[in-house]
C-alpha cells in the first residue's frame, strides 16, 4: 500500500494568513512524516509527501489522482487531499482535513500498538479538535 499526502505549500507555511488551517496543514505533515518514519511496521509501501502550489499540475509526487470541484463555473483543483493505493490498484482519495488527520492518527495508533518507541504526534488545538 502506498499513502501520498499532499499539501497546499502556502497553507503549510502560514501564508494565507489563516492560521487554524495552516496548524492543520501542519498537523497533516506532522502526521504524515511519523506514518513514513515508521511504514514497515504497519505495511506500507511507500509514504510521499508533496507541498503544491498555485499552478501545478495537481502536484502528485507518485500516485496520479485528483480531487477536482466546480467553483464559480470553474474547475478546481483539490490542492489539499490525502491518497492510498492497495496492491490491487485500488485508490481511495480524501479530500477533507478531517478525514485526513483521521487516517494518518489511526495509522499512527497502528504504529504504536507495533513498538514500544513513543510515536505520538503533537497536534495543533484545531487539529485536535477534529479528531475527537
Amino acid at each position: 500500500m502506498r499513502l501520498e499526502l499532499r499539501v497546499c505549500k502556502h497553507c503549510f507555511e502560514g501564508e494565507h494568513g489563516n492560521p487554524q488551517k495552516a496548524a492543520v496543514t501542519q498537523d497533516m505533515v506532522k502526521c504524515a512524516r511519523r506514518v513514513r518514519e515508521y511504514k514497515d511496521l504497519i505495511g506500507l509501501d511507500a509514504v510521499y509527501i508533496s507541498m503544491v502550489e498555485e499552478g501545478d499540475g495537481g502536484g502528485s509526487e507518485a500516485l496520479n489522482v485528483i480531487v477536482a470541484s466546480i467553483q464559480n463555473d470553474q474547475v478546481a483543483l483539490t490542492d489539499t487531499q490525502l491518497v492510498m493505493e492497495d496492491g490491487n490498484g485500488n485508490v481511495l482519495v480524501y479530500p477533507e482535513p478531517e478525514d485526513v488527520l483521521e487516517v494518518l492518527t489511526r495509522n499512527i495508533d497502528q504504529i504504536q500498538n507495533q513498538t514500544r518507541q513513543d510515536v505520538t504526534v503533537e497536534l495543533s488545538e484545531e487539529g485536535s479538535r477534529l479528531v475527537s
